[in-house]
């Protein structure tokens, strides 16, 4: 019988928040699954920041293939995954799972305006960035279904917001509407949350507790001779962070921290629904998170206390590990051995290509081209990926790195205009945020920087000056990993931090 998938993609969670990768925050449940199954050490989102690494994960391709070459959408961002790109869940679906989607989306929706026209991504100029200072949601349609959205590209079932827990509209979506209507001004504000409208009686505390239950419920609903797939986002460990009841103060590393084991709670649950089912050894259980950690927010908790990226250098939005290193836990029993650790470089465009193969389905002809199926090498029945295996990682400021074999290029100065210095937006206000043509070499070129990942995996010794031919040769890797998806490595959008 084909296995049941359910992926959990955490919001912000950093390499080293999990317990089975050396944290003190209490996760029982993850940790569980890694003893059960195989946790990677050398996993990368797509991204450093959400919107491009939920895309990545969704249909197995950069996000910058695309029209979203930096940042991230805001909540009333436009859809950003074409109609009749195969996703995760339409090659599932077509292969007869049951769909389910629960949580955080935050790949832009066809949200419908007063005027009836409907923003689209693909349009030529289209305007993707919404000033947050001025785009509130105000002229938007809340009672006009949404188009576009999960249930739009494969999913049967889909409850969630729209973006992240500081975008507006602070309001659940059932299914292709609002669950109520955003009518009014939001009354309160939580840290870092941007202005806008909230629908009635919506709770921040109260957002991934729904999504549990409401995923729960969907998979008691779905017969047991139909497989499922069940994709959920909970908004932890976002800020703003939110604990509730029963969950709050359980880490004693402050609220952050217990948001970490929020998501572990929602782990255990799901876990436990597949038991009343008796499908513990038919279902494949992934966990992983869609970037690293920020690290810049002192009320987030004592970086010396714990470091939520482990000893990797950087944070969210950041070239640097830290940035895109993740938490990626496998588990299936009976067919993924206990307690296996994968140490090959794996990324996040592997998850659409790993679960259809897991399901028997078939690819079409040109799907996630940039992902590899994982299957074997979880499984124990086929090699890892080879150690060369390039991944392209991608900044919040829109840079790129390239980590090929020993060697790890980062064709940028500092951060790539992560959160890290130089911030975003002093890249961007020095001029060396302009699109360019020029080798990366050139003098005119800012800065890069050159790391043997073998021998330095904390990349603290720069080989740019001493290995000029690898930086070439990696430049050229790159660009032609690239093609003409991008007009150089770098774009030019005045930009804010997320």
């Amino acid at each position: 019988m084909r296995p049941n998938i359910v992926v959990v993609l955490a919001d912000d969670l950093g390499w080293g928040d999990l317990g089975c990768y050396g944290s003190a925050i209490p996760t029982p449940h993850i940790d569980a699954l890694a003893a059960r199954g195989v946790r990677a050490t050398d996993a990368h989102s797509a991204s450093a920041v959400c919107t491009p690494s939920r895309y990545a994960l969704m249909t197995g391709r950069y996000a910058w293939r695309g029209p979203l070459k930096n940042f991230v959408l805001m909540g009333h961002g436009p859809a950003l995954i074409e109609p009749g790109r195969p996703t995760l869940a339409s090659v599932l679906r077509d292969a007869g799972y049951a769909t389910g989607a629960f949580g955080k989306w935050h790949l832009g929706l066809g949200w419908r305006h007063t005027d009836g026209t409907v923003r689209d991504a693909f349009a030529p100029g289209a305007r993707l960035h919404d000033d947050v200072e001025t785009d509130f949601g105000r002229d938007i349609d809340y009672t006009a279904p949404i188009t576009g959205g999960p249930t739009a590209l494969g999913f049967d079932r889909f409850f969630g917001i729209a973006g992240s827990l500081d975008m507006p509209p602070y309001a659940f979506i059932d299914q292709d509407r609002t669950l109520g209507v955003p009518d009014r001004e939001k009354g309160e504000y939580l840290t870092e949350q941007r202005p806008g409208l909230q629908a009635p009686g919506f709770r921040e505390d109260a957002v991934d507790v729904r999504f549990a239950a409401e995923a729960v419920r969907w998979i008691r609903s779905v017969p047991t001779d139909q497989p499922f797939l069940c994709y959920v986002t909970p908004s932890a460990p976002h800020r703003p962070v939110v604990p509730p009841d029963g969950v709050r103060g359980r880490s004693g590393l402050g609220d952050r921290a217990d948001g970490v084991c929020l998501v572990d709670d929602i782990v255990g649950q799901l876990v436990a629904a597949i038991d009343e089912r008796g499908q513990r050894d038919n279902t494949l259980v992934i966990v992983t998170s869609d970037n690293g950690a920020p690290m810049i927010f002192t009320d987030d908790g004592d970086v010396s206390e714990h470091r939520p990226n482990g000893d990797w250098r950087g944070q969210k939005g950041d070239l640097w590990d830290g940035g895109h290193r993740e938490p990626f836990v496998a588990s299936w029993p009976g067919r993924i051995p206990a307690g296996g650790e994968l140490g090959a470089p794996v990324c996040l465009t592997d998850v659409l290509p790993t679960a259809a193969a897991a399901a028997g389905a078939t690819l079409p002809a040109g799907a996630a081209e940039d992902g590899i199926d994982l299957l074997g090498a979880l499984t124990g029945a086929a090699p890892p990926p080879p150690a060369d295996r390039p991944i392209v990682h991608h900044s919040l400021g829109g840079r790129f790195a390239l980590r090929a074999g020993r060697w790890k290029a980062v064709f940028a100065p500092g951060s790539g205009g992560g959160f890290s210095e130089p911030s975003i937006d002093a890249l961007f206000s020095s001029g060396s945020g302009k699109a360019h043509e020029n080798p990366p070499w050139d003098a005119d070129h800012p800065r890069g920087q050159l790391y043997d990942i073998s021998a330095d995996p904390r990349e603290t010794t720069d080989r740019w000056d001493s290995e000029p031919e690898v930086v070439a040769a990696l430049y050229d890797q790159l660009r032609g990993i690239c093609r003409d998806e991008t007009s150089g490595l770098a774009f030019d959008v005045p930009l804010s931090k997320v």
